[in-house]
This record gives C-alpha cells, structure tokens and sequence, in this order.
C-alpha cells in the first residue's frame, strides 16, 4: 500500500504569513524524504469551514498549483496533486497547462485531482461561478474530455455545452506517458464514481465512515466499470483519512486501518496529520508504520 500526505492548514500554532514558506516547505520536503509515496493540498481559496477541526473561512489559505508548482522544485520523488480542484475554478484548457507545467517541472511526478466543487463561498466571495451541481457535473464531464484531447495531442477545435476550445495546444506536453493520472474524488454513486469508470486513472473515497462504507463505494464503483467494459483494476484505489500520531492515533492503530483497507482493496491510503508541523508525527508514521504496510 502507498501512504501519502495531505497539508490542509497554514496556520500551524500562530505561524506569521512570513513562516508559511519555511514551515510548509519544511513538512513537505520531510515527508518526501522519509518516503512518503504523495503530497497533496487542498485546492480552496477560502480555508474549509469545519469546526471539528477548528477549521474556519477566515483562516489563510494558499492557491493550491502554486504551491505544488513551489514543491516541484525542492522534492524529488513523492507524487504531487490536489484532493481536489473544484471544476469551477479554472477554465479547462488553463487547468490542463497548470498540470501538464507542473508535470514538466517535477519532472513526471503530477496528478490532476479534480471533482465537481462544493465550496460556494469561497465562489461566490471571489467571484467565481457557482452554477447548480447538475451543470457542474456537465463541466467536469466536458473538462475531463478536453484534458483527454489535450494529452493525446489533438488540437482540433473542441465544441461543448460549456466549452468551446478553438486550439487546445497543449506545449510542452507533459512527461507522463500517456499523461499525467487523472484522479477524480468524491462518493455520489451515480455520477462521480461513474465518471470514474469513464474517465479517470484513481478514485478517492473518505474514509472517515469506515471500511464497510469504502467498500460500499468501491462495489459500486466496480458495477460502473463492468457496465462500460472498464478494468476496475485499471483504476488506483485511494482514500483519505485523518490520523493524529501522538495525539490519539498511535502507529499500531494506523497500521490496523491500513490493513482493513487493503483488505477491502484500497491500494493509496492518503492521511491528513494535523500536527504535521512538529515533524516527529512524520517521523513516527516513516519509521513504525511505512514498513509494515508496504507489502
């Protein structure tokens, strides 16, 4: 099983805005070297607002292709995504540029993670559109088509209920071979996980209701790729998860959720850490538990 990180926070216990650099690239290149599999960030421009995390709009909140494009440069070989870009945020032809850049400069190591957006807030406070969710479905289906055009090289014109793409060039092209992996995340069983099955190269899942709910969502997604002829062992099983080492979770209790997830077929278990920051957390995870669930 791979083990991956995501950084979700920038105020890491009263940081000033001139540590966010220091701090955040001081996590991140930790958790590469210690052989963490991915890193990934949140794609908001508003901070979530999540009171069980003590998590509120008003909090800092970083673009998030600005600082994987930052990491590209100082890790060397954890995968690097978002989890994930809301549809809404960014015209498909530049989201494609964005990721197929950042293939380029982390030299193959970039993931498009991208849904259907929920945040209207944030939208509605910046200035983005926040149409209804049966379109934004529309517009991610669209998009996930024209990031397909784009990494095969065609530049013909693209016409869509949504987008009209006159030339999608696509310069330089992106590293990855046949590109960049497609990760699509979210848990409606009618059209996310059958975009899945349509689209995508890795699903994410949340894990926070268990293995039993993984699993519900795993059948169904595997019922999506038996209906339109999709190997569903083409598709990278992931999830996400929250784990709080030394502060509730101890090594041997994060190895058991490992293992019941891979028991159920996630092959990608991806952990938010909220005390990241000390560093001794990624640490503990690298040295008690990587070993045990590499296998």
């Amino acid at each position: 099983m791979k083990i991956g990180l995501q950084i979700t926070r920038f105020n890491w216990n009263g940081v000033a805005p001139n540590q966010i650099a220091s701090t955040f690239a001081r996590i991140a290149t930790t958790a590469d070297a210690l052989g963490f599999d991915s890193l990934w960030v949140m794609d908001h421009f508003f901070q979530m607002e999540m009171p069980a995390r003590h998590y509120s709009a008003e909090q800092p909140m970083m673009d998030g292709y600005t600082l994987l494009a930052y990491l590209a440069g100082m890790t060397k070989r954890a995968t690097l995504g978002t989890l994930v870009t809301g549809v809404q945020y960014r015209q498909p032809g530049h989201l494609i540029k964005i990721v197929s850049n950042l293939d380029v400069l982390s030299g193959g190591r970039a993931v498009l993670g991208i849904g259907a957006g929920w945040y209207e807030r944030e939208s509605r406070g910046l200035g983005f559109p926040f149409p209804p969710v049966a379109e934004r479905f529309e517009r991610l289906e669209e998009t996930l088509k024209i990031a397909h055009k784009m990494w095969s090289g065609d530049a013909s014109p693209f016409e869509g209920k949504h987008y009209h793409l006159a030339e999608p060039m696509n310069n330089p092209p992106a590293l990855q071979k046949p590109h960049p992996p497609i990760l699509i995340g979210g848990i409606g069983e009618k059209k996310t996980l059958k975009l899945v099955a349509q689209y995508a190269d890795a699903c994410n899942i949340f894990a926070y209701g268990g293995a039993d709910f993984v699993k519900q969502k795993l059948d169904i997604l595997k019922g999506h790729c038996d209906k339109l002829g999709r190997d569903y062992n083409t598709i990278e099983r992931t999830t996400l998860d929250s784990v709080s080492i030394g502060q509730g979770t101890t090594p041997a209790q994060m190895i058991d959720l490992c293992k019941s997830q891979a028991a159920i077929g996630v092959q990608h278990a991806i952990f938010h850490v909220p005390n990241d920051f000390e560093i001794t957390p990624l640490e503990t995870i690298a040295r008690e538990v990587l070993p045990h669930v590499r296998g």
